[in-house]
């Protein structure tokens, strides 16, 4: 399981103990099951009418991916490229063929080099692969607009089950049944308890979570696009793998490095002036900036 989901959860499941332990005189004053039934059934129900059958089905699917964690396969997925690219470069068409039918498992670059070794034009490569890029981009976006969708409900059916609450309250305030009162009045404030908590605490994260798998998966396929690209144009093999690594390059500031740098050495021997000395020479009232 994904590590920071497990933090997520413990997280969740130690606030909503404090709730119940140490903010009421007994945890069953947070427990209601018509409550929680207004909430629960009336999500799902906007969201079937809402969705297709078949798209909802799916959500049970996406919650597994969201407590499963994957493994990135980018770095084998550059491995296998360059690998491909060495083939061909070579000229041994059958190897590359091979390879693909029994080593490649990712099936987006499976297509691209298929492409290319059927010597199809790169403009007509790269609109396939982008159309597939834009197909998967706006499936999977669609699948957490779902959980989007459910949080948007759920708070607003919890607001329903409390005017129910409180029509039903109202009903029984002339009888001075003070336990039949306080019967209503849970069902009136936990409903919007039950929404909230549904919202915030499963249905928008489950929404994220999707979303930045999405975020990594489309930056995964770009990556293999530019090499599928490379390919076509019979770039060396070498070039290629430079220039996925740079795909997987991890740097903290992209446009700054925070780390002095040192001052490099002159074949003389004179320590040139590092960073730290050339800001004093071109910066306004350094050092140096009256023999500009």
């Amino acid at each position: 399981m994904n590590p920071s989901t497990l933090i997520g959860i413990a997280a969740s499941i130690l606030m909503l103990a404090s709730v119940l332990l140490l903010s009421a005189e007994s945890a069953a004053s947070f427990i209601n099951l018509p409550g929680l039934a207004i909430v629960l059934t009336g999500t799902l129900a906007a969201t079937f009418i809402s969705y297709p059958l078949k798209e909802v089905v799916r959500v049970v699917r996406l919650v597994a991916l969201v407590f499963r964690r994957e493994n990135s396969r980018v770095q084998e997925d550059i491995q296998e490229l360059v690998r491909l690219s060495r083939l061909w470069f070579k000229g041994d068409i059958q190897a590359v063929e091979r390879a693909l039918e029994q080593e490649v498992r990712n099936p987006f670059l499976r297509t691209g080099v298929q492409l290319v070794i059927d010597n199809t034009r790169e403009e007509e490569i790269l609109d396939l692969l982008r159309w597939r890029v834009a197909r998967m981009k706006a499936r999977e976006r669609a699948e957490s607009q779902i959980f989007r969708t459910m949080a948007l409900y759920a708070p607003a059916f919890g607001m329903i089950g409390t005017l129910v609450g409180l029509v039903n309250m109202l009903e029984v305030m002339d009888t001075n049944q003070i336990g039949v009162i306080g019967e209503k009045m849970a069902v009136a404030l936990l409903t919007t308890f039950y929404g909230i908590v549904l919202a915030n605490l499963v249905f928008k994260p489950i929404a994220v979570k999707l979303e930045r798998r999405t975020e990594e998966r489309l930056i995964a396929m770009n990556m293999v696009l530019e090499g599928v690209s490379l390919m076509s144009r019979r770039r060396l093999p070498s070039f290629i793998e430079e220039t996925l690594k740079s795909f997987m390059a991890n740097h903290h500031d992209e446009l700054r490095d925070e780390v002095e740098l040192e001052a490099p050495i002159e074949k003389t021997g004179r320590r040139l002036p590092g960073v730290k000395g050339l800001r004093r020479r071109l910066l306004p009232g350094g050092a140096g900036a009256g023999n500009a």
